[in-house]
């Protein structure tokens, strides 16, 4: 039987990463007005991803037989004034999700919710792989702030796409 305490936590993480969805969003919009195409796509496959993890939990709680809640969010920031800040606010996001999902992991093993532990390791996971992500994006962005050229070329030469496929499953896809 699920955790109460762990659903709990799961729909308030569902706010978070559909707050961060429409932050991504934001940031994109800012890199597109700029005409940085890829540093914008890069942020709009970010929000979509946010987006996605959030229909996982969603997916989650509904195997589970447990309630789902969608919580309302906070409007996202929007008014940046360099290249810089737009990605230091998504690495202290990523960060910040980073140790709500240790959070929701440590309250699954707890409640020896096994079931629950076991669909936050992938969760851990891709954190790791997006904070070391956007703290290289930040370095980039820093070292080549007077040329968004060598930012641009740095997306290119990186961007890798593909779904996971040992990702939990999306709800509504």
């Amino acid at each position: 039987m699920a955790s109460q305490t762990f659903v709990d936590l799961l729909n308030e993480q569902i706010g978070h990463e559909f707050a961060a969805h429409q932050q991504y969003v934001a940031i994109a919009v800012h890199y597109d007005d700029l005409t940085m195409p890829e540093m914008a796509a890069l942020f709009f496959r970010q929000a979509l991803e946010e987006r996605d993890h959030a229909m996982m939990m969603v997916r989650y709680l509904l195997d589970i037989d447990a309630r789902v809640r969608i919580p309302g969010v906070a409007a996202p920031s929007t008014d940046f004034t360099d290249l810089v800040g737009p990605v230091e606010l998504a690495l202290a996001q990523e960060k910040r999700v980073s140790e709500q999902i240790n959070a929701l992991t440590a309250v699954a093993r707890d409640e020896h919710d096994f079931a629950a532990d076991q669909f936050m390791q992938w969760f851990i996971k891709e954190q790791v792989e997006e904070v070391s992500a956007m703290r290289d994006l930040l370095d980039v962005v820093r070292r080549n702030v007077t040329d968004v050229e060598n930012i641009e070329e740095f997306l290119r030469a990186t961007t890798n796409g593909g779904a996971d496929p040992g990702a939990p499953r999306i709800a509504g896809a």
